[in-house]
C-alpha cells in the first residue's frame, strides 16, 4: 500500500503515460546515464581529428569546441631555445656604438649575431640603443639594434645595397625540413621603429641552393614601435646541408641601387633573383634624418598570426651570452691593469697559453683579433707585448692557443695583462 511519503513519477491512465515532473539537474548523475550515451567508450589512441569535438563548461554553459581551435592555441615548438640568436639585443661584446661607418662591401657584426652588409650607400651609425619607453618596452625589451643615417646617399648607384639580418648554420635548421615532402612554413615576428613610413621587405635566402623567398611589412606611424609578423612559404625544393657553415641568411634591406628593385618581393620559393631582393624599398639613405630600429626578434616554425603567436622566449642574459660565444668571445680590460691569461715564456721572446672557451665555437679556426698596450708582469720584469697572435693550427673548438712576442726569461711564468689603460682588448671570432 502507498504510504504519504511515497512519490508517483508517472501515472498510468486509461492507456496513456502522465509525466508529472521534470527531474532536476542535480539529480541526474553518473549513476544514472547508461554508458551506451557516450559512443567510443575506448580510450583515444590517436590525435584527435581538427574536426573532432569535445565539450567545455563555458561559465557553467556546456560548449561544443572543435579540436582545430584548441590546437590553434596551443603552442607546441619542436625547438628547446630559440632559433634566432640574441633576438632581445642584450648582447653586443663588442660595443654599443659605431660611428662612420661606410665603405664598398663592408660587412660586420656590432650587436651579436645581428650582420650588417653595405655596398657604397650612404655612412651611417650602428647603436644597442636602450628603451626606456615604448610599445616593445611595454612588452618586454629594454634593448634594440639601431641605425642612423649620416652622410646621405638618394641616388643610390646600380651595385649599391645594404641590409642587416642573421645568418644561421645548417644543422641549426633540420626541424624545418626544407627540401622534403614535409618542409614547414616559418613566421618571423618583430618589432620596429623608423621615422619613415612605407612598405620594407624581408628576404629568407637559402644559400646552400641558391633560391629566396620574401615577405614585406608596413610601418605605419612614424617613430613608433609597431610589432610585424610575417609568414614564409614551404619549400619542397632544395635541403640545408646538416653541418656548422652557412645555410640560411634573413635580411632586411634597408636600402638598394636598381640591381635589386625592379623585381616584386617573391611569396613562394624562387631562385635567387637579384631583382627581387630589394622590390619594396625603404630608401633609408636618402635623408640624413632617417633611421631604422629593431629587437624582439623571433623566428618560429610554423604558421602564425600576430593573435597566435608563441610569446617570445626570454633567456637569462648568461643563456643569451653563451650561446652568442660560439661565435664571438671577447676579453676587455676593466682596469687600469686587468689580468688576461696566465703564460708560460716557451723561448727568450714568446709566451704562451692555452686558454679554456666559455662554449665549443662553431670551428676551431677562430679570427683573431687585439688592441691596446699589453704588457707579461713576472717576478723580475714586466716587458711589453710587442706581438700578440693565435696559433690557429693548435686551436680547439673549446681551446684558443695564445701566443705573444716579449724580451723573456725562458722557463718563467707571466700574467698577460693591460699595461696601464682599460681599452686593450682580445676576441675571436667563428662567425658565418
Amino acid at each position: 500500500a502507498l504510504t504519504s511519503s511515497d512519490v508517483i513519477d508517472f501515472i498510468l491512465i486509461l492507456g496513456d503515460t502522465l509525466n508529472a515532473g521534470i527531474p532536476s539537474d542535480s539529480s541526474v548523475d553518473a549513476s544514472k546515464i547508461t554508458a551506451n550515451v557516450i559512443t567510443g567508450q575506448s580510450a583515444l589512441g590517436a590525435t584527435p581529428a581538427d574536426t573532432d569535438e569535445l565539450l567545455i563548461s563555458d561559465a557553467g554553459t556546456l560548449k561544443r569546441v572543435d579540436y582545430s581551435y584548441l590546437k590553434s592555441t596551443a603552442v607546441t615548438r619542436p625547438n628547446v631555445s630559440p632559433l634566432w640568436y640574441n633576438g632581445d639585443m642584450a648582447i653586443s661584446q663588442r660595443g654599443t656604438s659605431f660611428t662612420g661607418v661606410t665603405g664598398s662591401g663592408q660587412d660586420a657584426y656590432y650587436v651579436d649575431r645581428m650582420y650588417m652588409y653595405m655596398n657604397n650607400i650612404g655612412t651611417w651609425t650602428f647603436i644597442q640603443e636602450s628603451l626606456t619607453s615604448g610599445n616593445a618596452y611595454d612588452a618586454g625589451f629594454s634593448k634594440a639594434y639601431r641605425v642612423d643615417c649620416t652622410t646621405a646617399d638618394a641616388s643610390p648607384a646600380a651595385s649599391d645595397a645594404f641590409w642587416i639580418g642573421m645568418k644561421f648554420e645548417g644543422q641549426d635548421l633540420q626541424l624545418i625540413r626544407k627540401g622534403t615532402s614535409s618542409a614547414q612554413k616559418m613566421t618571423l615576428a618583430f618589432w620596429v621603429k623608423s621615422n619613415k613610413t612605407g612598405t620594407g621587405q624581408v628576404n629568407f635566402r637559402d644559400t646552400d641552393n641558391s633560391r629566396m623567398c620574401s615577405g614585406t611589412y608596413t610601418i605605419s606611424s612614424a617613430n613608433t614601435w609597431e610589432h610585424k609578423v610575417i609568414n614564409i612559404a614551404a619549400d619542397t625544393t632544395g635541403t640545408f646541408n646538416n653541418d656548422t657553415s652557412e645555410s640560411m641568411q634573413v635580411q632586411w634591406w634597408l636600402d638598394s641601387g636598381s640591381n635589386n628593385t625592379s623585381g616584386t618581393a617573391p611569396t613562394a620559393w624562387e631562385a635567387d633573383n637579384n631583382a627581387d631582393r630589394c622590390a619594396n624599398n625603404l630608401s633609408l639613405a636618402d635623408n640624413t634624418a632617417n633611421d631604422f630600429a629593431i629587437t624582439g626578434v623571433q623566428l618560429e616554425v610554423g604558421e602564425y598570426t600576430s593573435s597566435t603567436l608563441p610569446p617570445f622566449q626570454h633567456e637569462t642574459y648568461a643563456e643569451n651570452l653563451l650561446r652568442c660565444q660560439r661565435y664571438c668571445v671577447r676579453w676587455e680590460a676593466d682596469q687600469s691593469y686587468s689580468g688576461f691569461a696566465q703564460m708560460a715564456a716557451t723561448t727568450s721572446g714568446e709566451a704562451q697559453a692555452a686558454i679554456q672557451l666559455p662554449v665549443a665555437m662553431r670551428t676551431a679556426s677562430p679570427t683573431f683579433n687585439s688592441d691596446g698596450n699589453f704588457e707579461l708582469y713576472g717576478e723580475n720584469a714586466s716587458p711589453n707585448v710587442t706581438s700578440l697572435s693565435t696559433a690557429t693550427a693548435e686551436c680547439g673548438k673549446r681551446v684558443f692557443h695564445l701566443k705573444c712576442g716579449a724580451t723573456l726569461t725562458q722557463g718563467s711564468g707571466y700574467l698577460l695583462r693591460s699595461d696601464n689603460n682599460t681599452s686593450a682588448w682580445i676576441q675571436i671570432q667563428t662567425e658565418l
